[in-house]
């Protein structure tokens, strides 16, 4: 289960977030009753990302049986095709591109050479690239053309659900009404006792790209849960990067034995 959780974390680590020229936003709109759920789908359409490449130092921390531990990581990203995260000193690397997830880790002189499946099985989603890329820079995980929803309001956002859901997933969708990205994700799969969280603390505007700038991803199976909480800094886009990426010789290959 370790393992698991590790392909999770790497897969988690991922977005952008504050640079000199960033600046954080106040969330200060207010919820209009008024608004439906056609017209909140479109006023977030607008505020898809549009930068070509990012690059930013990200701080971690995950707690697991009451455990804290906390990483630095380095994190490049070519929209659309590639994430790359390294470690200090190169100690860990992963490179997530459309058909590959592949990390390797110098510690234990282990590797990992594999696609979405079993992430997808873990958390009971159809997990592709661009699902991991919207949920990561504060994009609806799911295309919102693809359902028919329903909004509905608290004090502080508008959610979203689909009209019928579904017995196997319960989806809920929270909206921030200052700048209509979103607020929370909520996967919800009963019959497997899972839950996975995304709550988006809060935002920046980083060359007038609106962006996450504190995350907490909640992962629930059964009785186990894992946390882990996101800080962006130093980010900048639209730059130069690179991916170097090369699984060292003689690290033994992590087989994941329970992937369905």
């Amino acid at each position: 289960m370790r393992i698991i959780k590790t392909s999770l974390v790497c897969l988690f680590v991922v977005l952008a977030s504050s640079c000199k020229s960033a600046r954080s936003i106040v969330a200060s709109g207010k919820v209009d009753s008024n608004v439906s759920a056609k017209q909140l789908i479109k006023e977030n359409k607008k505020q898809d990302a549009n930068f070509k490449t990012l690059q930013a130092k990200v701080k971690i921390d995950i707690i697991e049986d009451l455990k804290e531990t906390s990483y630095t990581v380095n994190l490049r990203m070519e929209k659309d095709k590639t994430i790359w995260i390294s470690a200090t000193l190169g100690l860990a690397r992963a490179m997530i591109t459309p058909d590959r997830v592949q990390f390797y880790d110098k510690i234990n002189n282990q590797y990992f050479d594999g696609d979405y499946q079993l992430l997808s099985n873990l958390l009971g989603v159809d997990l592709n690239y661009d699902k991991v890329q919207s949920l990561l820079i504060g994009e609806p995980l799911f295309d919102l053309k693809d359902n028919n929803y329903v909004i509905s309001i608290n004090e502080n956002s508008y959610i979203l659900q689909p009209k019928n859901q579904s017995a196997l997933l319960e989806l809920f969708l929270l909206f921030n009404p200052s700048h209509f990205k979103m607020d929370s994700q909520q996967l919800l799969q009963p019959s497997k006792k899972r839950f996975l969280q995304i709550d988006y603390l809060g935002y920046q505007d980083v060359d007038k790209e609106i962006l996450p700038q504190n995350i907490k991803i909640i992962a629930v199976e059964d009785r186990e849960e894992l946390n882990v909480v996101l800080e962006y800094k130093s980010v900048s886009v639209n730059q130069e990067v690179r991916f170097p990426f090369k699984i060292p010789s003689g690290f033994e290959e992590i087989i994941l034995a329970n992937a369905k």
